[in-house]
């Protein structure tokens, strides 16, 4: 019987060869797999979303400038997944890499038990920690994630009295034969990052020999054709990770932390990583290709959660509603106006912390005042030449912890060697050594550095109020309480003197300060300059190309 030869395209570009005969046409469309089929599988991640249940303004580098758009929302993202996984059936999983439950105020207000019924809705195949899940106690974080009906992996997180694991190391999916493996990582800097007392109760190991112990099993024993690591440690030690011997049975990193937008993964030596945004703004999209078996290739993208391409999920979006009725009237109310975008995207200085900073230094009348440097915070964004509301949730999102403040004396020397400190965990060449990448944020002074410069010889110039600091002067310093830090430790500078908690909190100052100077207008100043990185400096990635856009 004549036979036809129809040549089938694949998605991803390779060609398969598959004949039919006229006369069975029906047995062949049933027929399984031979050995030229190409089979697809595709890894959906997002990472960091912080709490954000709605669309909100999102920053964008484009052309040199900074611009603004929405994005993300939650059932925005919910139809995203389902989009995608009717283009893959069954081939499709999806990951969350951490930070999920932290950063909102309706987070805050339910410490994190509004989003249980949110990701059971969602469908996610696995989730880790982040290094933010900690915020309302050991116990508490427990409780809500063990509400999840998904996976949830850590390799390094244990139970401090007994040793045990809190999750379990790792996850193995089977898909047409060929297993993948997923191995969770939290960043065991977090009893440093985060207040101490925050995750009390839970040991964080290192990436070390038992976490390859963990790996080589999943690769060399159980025989997983594709390994994964899900980190949330940070894009520097990411890199880093993915040149170690320690990796080098893992081919993909999936790494989290720093909110960077990773649109090609960046190859180490034994891995590639990706790294997906933020606040639920995008939602990266790995294509792994297989023909035999045998992985063959890879497609990544970074896909913009627009909610003009991708409206909300109505059963979502209903449980979101319900989620923030009871907060709803809070965190709607508006606490102040500003004429100036705020935004906290950069290295070094932002507008939304110079507002924060110099709240506090009105507040408490402090030489200087400091905050701590992080991504937290939606834009807020005048629109039609009229000042934006700034909303409770909004100083929420910019200030997730509201902790009382503290005042205290510390010498110019003191402030000048914890400045060093400072720049080197934001800007040191050795990945291991930072953590966050972002210098810490202050009003009352103005530094000069390089940030390519040594350890202890990157401070060029220090003025505070104007003027050039002076080693034994004594200056007053403004922070905010971290509980479980020494008392005497303000923002990591240890050993200040004379130290006065108030009586009042870091939301109370900001909330003070609009009552006065609402419509605000902070814009750049300076107040911290390295000529290297210029006034918009966005990532800095030692041996990489990577470029936040």
């Amino acid at each position: 019987m004549k036979k036809i030869l129809i040549f089938s395209i694949a998605i991803i570009g390779l060609t398969s060869f598959t004949y039919f005969n006229k006369s069975n046409v029906q047995k062949n469309k049933q027929e399984t797999k031979t050995k030229s089929d190409t089979l697809k599988i595709t890894v959906l991640q997002t990472a960091d979303i912080h709490g954000q249940l709605d669309p909100h303004n999102e920053l964008f580098w484009e052309n040199g400038e900074i611009v603004f758009k929405t994005r993300g929302g939650l059932a925005n993202i919910k139809t995203l997944f389902d989009q995608e996984r009717k283009k893959n059936p069954g081939k499709t999983l999806i990951v969350d890499g951490g930070d999920l439950i932290q950063g909102s105020g309706y987070a805050a207000r339910s410490e994190g038990e509004i989003f249980s019924d949110i990701i059971n809705e969602m469908n996610y195949d696995v989730l880790i920690p982040g290094n933010w899940e900690v915020i309302y106690g050991k116990d508490q974080m427990l409780k809500v994630m063990q509400g999840y009906k998904t996976p949830i992996i850590a390799q390094n997180m244990k139970h401090e009295h007994n040793k045990t694991q809190l999750f379990p190391p790792h996850w193995v999916k089977e898909i047409d034969g060929i297993k993948l493996g997923f191995v969770g990582l939290n960043d065991p800097d977090v009893p440093v990052r985060q207040n101490p007392i925050f995750s009390k109760g839970i040991d964080f190991n290192p990436w070390d020999e038992n976490m390859q112990q963990v790996v080589d099993h999943l690769k060399e024993k159980e025989k997983v054709d594709v390994l994964f690591l899900i980190t949330h440690i940070g894009i520097f030690k990411q890199v880093e990770l993915a040149n170690n011997p320690v990796a080098k049975n893992v081919d993909y990193i999936l790494g989290n932390d720093t909110h960077e937008r990773v649109r090609k993964p960046i190859q180490g030596k034994y891995a590639k990583v990706t790294e997906p945004g933020a606040f639920g703004s995008f939602v990266g999209k790995l294509t792994l290709n297989f023909v035999d078996g045998k992985l063959v290739g890879d497609d990544y993208e970074l896909l913009d959660v627009d909610p003009a391409i991708y409206p909300a999920d109505a059963n979502l979006q209903a449980l979101v509603d319900k989620a923030k009725a009871p907060y709803k009237e809070e965190m709607e109310e508006i606490i102040g106006y500003t004429n100036t975008p705020l935004y906290r995207y950069l290295t070094v200085e932002n507008p939304m912390d110079n507002l924060i900073t110099d709240a506090t230094k009105w507040k408490t009348g402090a030489d200087v005042a400091i905050s701590n440097g992080f991504r937290f915070g939606n834009p807020i964004v005048p629109e039609n030449g009229e000042p934006a509301p700034i909303t409770k949730a909004n100083l929420w999102n910019m200030l997730p912890v509201n902790e009382k403040v503290k005042v205290g004396k510390v010498t110019g020397l003191q402030i000048k060697n914890w400045l060093e400190k400072e720049i080197n965990n934001a800007f040191s060449q050795n990945p291991t050594e930072r953590f966050g990448g972002w210098l810490v944020r202050f009003s009352g002074m103005k530094i000069e550095f390089d940030s390519q410069g040594e350890m202890n010889s990157r401070v060029k110039s220090i003025k505070i109020n104007g003027k050039p600091i002076k080693r034994d002067k004594y200056y007053t310093i403004a922070s905010c309480v971290r509980p479980g830090d020494p008392l005497t430790t303000l923002c990591r500078l240890p050993n200040a003197k004379d130290i006065e908690v108030k009586d009042y909190t870091v939301h109370d100052v900001f909330i003070d300060y609009l009552k006065e100077h609402s419509p605000v207008s902070p814009v750049l100043e300076k107040r911290a300059y390295c000529e290297h990185l210029g006034t918009y400096s966005f990532s800095t990635v030692p041996q990489t190309d990577y470029e936040f856009k």
